[in-house]
């Protein structure tokens, strides 16, 4: 895969003018919610974890809800996000933990959220962009590595080093940022099957264009 002949600056700048998401597409109000919806999330859409975290978050608004909630009732609330026994263990560890260590409240640093129980360096950047406005680091999810790859911006395929080429390439106050508008992106453009590469605005730079490879075959 051949290098974008743009900068991601200007990439960054041109899904600015079509796009205007909000720091999450997840439906949370404390910092805790974010956190056990982006666990609910893997995985699973967003649209599904939402429906799910209307029930779960109007039973459950502080960690010592989720301990002292029986496991088998927190696995039926939550069963339709998949891997529902994995994630309601993980929840009920995270909460015992913040409990413990942390008063109940959520952290807001890197190190500190990445040492709880199931929050990975996605899920911590997430979170702390989200919900405390710090650029700690880029999320790669499904859609932010679709979108690097195929505009040549990594040739990665780990997620943390995919992130580690972002952060180079990226001002750290966009690295957030960076994150939804990529999403935004890949749900509506840039999707993982059969892309609309015809209404893509990157459709004669990007080197993953079928635009191009039409182009070339004239």
């Amino acid at each position: 895969m051949g290098l974008v002949p743009v900068s991601i600056d200007s990439v960054l700048r041109e899904l600015e003018c079509l796009y205007d998401p909000p720091r999450s597409f997840l439906d949370w109000q404390t910092p805790l919610d974010l956190a056990v919806a982006t666990l609910l999330s893997a995985q699973c859409t967003d649209v599904r974890t939402n429906i799910v975290t209307k029930e779960l978050f109007h039973r459950c608004r502080i960690a010592e809800d989720y301990v002292t909630m029986p496991r088998s009732e927190l696995e039926r609330i939550i069963h339709s996000c998949g891997t529902f026994r994995v994630k309601a263990k993980h929840i009920q560890e995270l909460c015992a933990f913040l409990l413990e260590c942390h008063g109940g409240q959520v952290p807001q640093t890197m190190q500190e959220l990445t040492a709880l129980p199931g929050i990975g360096r996605k899920t911590a950047a997430i979170i702390l962009y989200a919900a405390f406005g710090k650029n700690e680091g880029v999320a790669v999810d499904t859609h932010v590595m679709r979108l690097a790859r195929r505009l040549g911006l990594t040739a990665e395929t780990n997620p943390d080093r995919i992130a580690g080429d972002l952060e180079r390439q990226v001002p750290r106050a966009q690295w957030g940022r960076l994150n939804t508008l990529f999403i935004s992106h890949g749900r509506a453009v840039c999707t993982a099957r059969k892309p609309a590469c015809h209404r893509c605005i990157f459709a004669r730079t990007c080197p993953s264009s079928s635009i191009l490879d039409t182009q070339k075959s004239v």
